[in-house]
């Protein structure tokens, strides 16, 4: 073998991605695409344009470059090659979907719990907290949960909740109306977006 990588011992350290590089890829001929093809062109000496090449020519222009051929779509006919420096590709991607994940922000539900005969001191209490909740940007599961014959008291539960969706409506809105499910009446709230 030429100048170049000895193969396939430069695989990043728990490569979860099992791209195929330059001597696993056993196929005659790949589709060779890239931003970097005026640099093949120079190896090569004649202008390399994405199209079909012999697969052993785009290794040796690889190797020559210091570099990788990366098979990206292994099920396309040729398959789809790249000339790339394979560690900072693996690099690069980790770092998008490190920046995909954290863009992603877990949406977090905290629970507030009303008795069918919650006082107004109680309420009050709960209602701060729902709004501390609902600033940081929380979603909200509030139910009246009703014990023994308690159920008999639904309404008021459903008067609680209606109140308490009354006292957020600035901060949040319901998903839907409060229902019965079991032994507890339900509504979820999530937050409004901030207006910028």
């Amino acid at each position: 073998m030429a100048k170049g990588r000895v193969q396939p011992q430069n695989k990043v350290q728990d490569d979860k991605y099992n791209y195929r590089l330059n001597r696993e890829i056993n196929v005659p001929r790949i589709r060779l695409v890239g931003d970097n093809l005026e640099e093949v062109s120079e190896i090569a000496r004649k202008t390399i344009e994405p199209g079909i090449y012999n697969t052993y020519q785009v290794i040796q222009w690889a190797e020559e470059l210091e570099m990788d051929v990366v098979e990206i779509s292994p099920n396309a006919d040729p398959p789809v090659c790249k000339i790339i420096d394979y560690k900072k590709f693996i690099y690069d991607r980790k770092k998008k979907e490190k920046e995909l994940k954290a863009k992603t922000a877990k949406t977090v539900i905290k629970e507030i719990r009303f008795g069918p005969n919650t006082d107004d001191h109680d309420f009050d209490f709960k209602v701060k907290h729902a709004i501390k909740f609902l600033e940081d940007g929380d979603k909200i599961k509030a139910y009246v949960q009703f014990k023994g014959r308690a159920i008999v008291f639904k309404d008021r539960g459903e008067l609680i909740l209606l109140r308490f969706l009354k006292e957020l409506e600035e901060l949040g809105a319901a998903e839907e109306l409060p229902k019965l499910e079991g032994k507890r009446m339900i509504v979820m709230i999530s937050p409004k977006k901030k207006k910028v």
